[in-house]
């Protein structure tokens, strides 16, 4: 991964979140041509589909029906680790939501599906100790957090399709979280495990400046306020 383009967006993307609108818009136009040529993989556009794809490592292995599995321990009665087919058999929620990135783009209804995270924090069910949620993406690097309280929203899926179809590898399948009142950082991709643990941890870009309650409309004031 080259540095000085994660090091730029690193800092453009905390600029944007601490000093708002104003600041995001220059940071759409300074990146704009960076995201064209940068050869690392770091950043890359779906054409025609109006998403950036972002990933922090340099490659991600890619998971099948066959391989996939999703951990979830910690603070929790029952532990398990589900195949795709196991979550694929759990009761199914859909919703149609927008996608919006902290950079400023946004993706209108989006069509998602999969298992509220709720369920599946009662299937194993979480010990009366357990504050928060932490989310491990199987490309080794990249993690977030939710609080027990935030997780357990009724619009903070596992998702397992979106746009219509099974989420792609590129969208960061099979499996990837979505949580729609948040930032796209949130929503992480290429998801390997859940932890349930006793506080907050901050993720992979909070760790480099970005806020760790990423409501959509409270670093950019332009946004609607979660609901």
């Amino acid at each position: 991964m080259g540095r000085r383009v994660v090091l730029g967006l690193i800092a453009l993307g905390a600029a944007g979140v601490a000093v708002g609108a104003e600041v995001e818009r220059a940071v759409d136009t300074v990146t704009a041509p960076l995201r064209e040529r940068d050869p690392t993989g770091l950043t890359e556009l779906i054409p025609g589909s109006g998403f950036e794809i972002y990933s922090v490592a340099s490659s991600v292995p890619r998971r099948t029906a066959a391989d996939y599995q999703l951990k979830v321990h910690g603070l929790v009665n029952r532990p398990v680790t589900l195949t795709l087919a196991e979550l694929e058999a759990m009761p199914q929620t859909a919703m149609t939501r927008d996608f919006q990135c902290v950079t400023g783009w946004r993706v209108d209804d989006v069509h998602w599906s999969g298992v509220r995270l709720t369920d599946l924090l009662d299937r194993v069910q979480t010990r009366s100790t357990a504050k928060a949620v932490i989310f491990r993406s199987f490309d080794g690097l990249y993690d977030e957090s939710l609080t027990i309280e935030q997780a357990r929203r009724s619009d903070v899926l596992v998702a397992l399709r979106m746009l219509d179809a099974p989420v792609s590898y590129n969208h960061g399948g099979p499996v990837r979280l979505y949580v729609a009142p948040m930032y796209g950082y949130k929503s992480i991709k290429w998801l390997g495990e859940i932890e349930l643990v006793n506080e907050v941890a901050p993720g992979w870009w909070e760790r480099r400046g970005y806020d760790v309650d990423a409501w959509i409309g409270k670093s950019n004031g332009r946004d609607d306020e979660p609901v």
